[in-house]
């Protein structure tokens, strides 16, 4: 049965870096995955043409579809928009209603790449970890929220931060479920000494780790997280956290692996369909200079195969052909370094794809 994907460039690099990646699903369709792709307007790029950054199309496209792939929304241009418009109104829009409830951010650190990061390469050489996000509740949905005048005049802004049983033993279970495949362990993280909302994650983890006797469980502040993932972060095998430390945790995990060009993410729900995206923004600074690097998103094309459309021998070898085009010496500028040889992001979709 045909598996139909849904395309949304979205703004900035976005439309760049996607076009890398739907080169590689061509070429695998070409040798026989049976897949449909359908695009669609998402972000400022969405706001510019309907007047809001998911249209009902885009929605009902991506309802409809077995998994989208996304590139990048936002940019300066819209930053003025009332925030109720503005191009993240989107993204958020589809995690919440496809119920994207599980965000896997893997940091891998190609051997290739040890000299990029900016940490010490026997800090991190050989780093495998994966962080599992919760994706649609916590503080970026948590009502009431707003900002309001007090009595004395001055504004105050406000958002809540909360979370139920459920929301938190589902993340737990794809947790559990990731690490039985991997090293067996699950740090979670919380900071359960001062918010009441993730005292209750603690003990809602802890209560799940019960169904898994094999998986070893620790827990772990959000600001000792942080700090140790800088230090020791081999030491971790699967984090499982909140949307908000989640966001800010995969993106410091996201340098130690050279650049954040290099890490795709699946945002999944109870049923593996999944939205597959890099997990750096739209920069647009280099927008439209053919520099950008396509290698998160193809890498996502990797985990859309092996989640969604269980694929997992050619999702290995998306993951061999980057590993490959690597060991030749190509990089894009954020990952260049000297004597290797700077390609653009055009023609690093084409080597890999050679290589595929």
């Amino acid at each position: 049965m045909t598996k139909k994907i849904a395309v949304l460039a979205g703004d900035g690099i976005g439309p760049e870096i996607v076009a890398e990646a739907v080169k590689i699903l061509e070429a695998l369709r070409a040798e026989g995955l049976d897949i449909s792709l359908e695009y669609g307007l998402v972000g400022g790029a969405a706001y510019d043409e309907t007047g809001t950054p998911l249209p009902d199309a885009t929605l009902s496209l991506a309802k409809s579809a077995d998994a989208i792939l996304l590139g990048a929304v936002g940019g300066y241009k819209w930053e003025s928009l009332d925030i109720s418009v503005r191009p993240e109104k989107g993204l958020l829009g589809l995690r919440s209603e496809l119920n994207l409830f599980a965000n896997l951010r893997p940091a891998i650190l190609y051997p290739q790449l040890a000299d990029a990061s900016t940490l010490k390469p026997e800090v991190v050489s050989g780093l495998d970890l994966m962080i599992v996000r919760e994706l649609t509740g916590g503080i970026y949905f948590g009502q009431p929220r707003g900002i309001r005048v007090l009595e004395n005049g001055e504004k105050q802004g406000f958002n809540t931060l909360i979370y139920r049983e459920s929301e938190i033993e589902r993340i737990a279970k794809v947790a559990f479920e990731i690490a039985g495949k991997r090293q067996g362990r699950v740090c979670s993280v919380d900071k359960a000494n001062v918010l009441e909302s993730t005292e209750l994650w603690r003990e809602t983890v802890t209560t799940v780790a019960e169904d898994y006797p094999d998986i070893q469980l620790s827990h772990m502040y959000v600001d000792n997280a942080a700090m140790q993932l800088v230090r020791a972060p081999k030491q971790f095998d699967v984090m499982v956290t909140t949307n908000m430390f989640g966001d800010i945790l995969s993106d410091c995990a996201s340098m130690l692996t050279g650049s954040i060009g290099m890490l795709p993410s699946a945002s999944l729900d109870e049923n593996s369909k999944g939205m597959y995206e890099p997990i750096h923004g739209s920069a647009p600074d280099i927008a439209g200079e053919n520099i950008a690097n396509p290698l998160a998103t193809i890498l996502s094309v990797a985990m859309m195969l092996r989640y969604t459309l269980n694929e997992p021998v050619l999702a290995d070898r998306v993951e061999l052909a980057v590993s490959r085009v690597l060991d030749q010496g190509l990089r894009t500028a954020d990952i260049h370094s000297e004597g290797m040889q700077k390609v653009s992001t055009s023609e690093m979709g084409d080597a890999v794809i050679a290589a595929l």
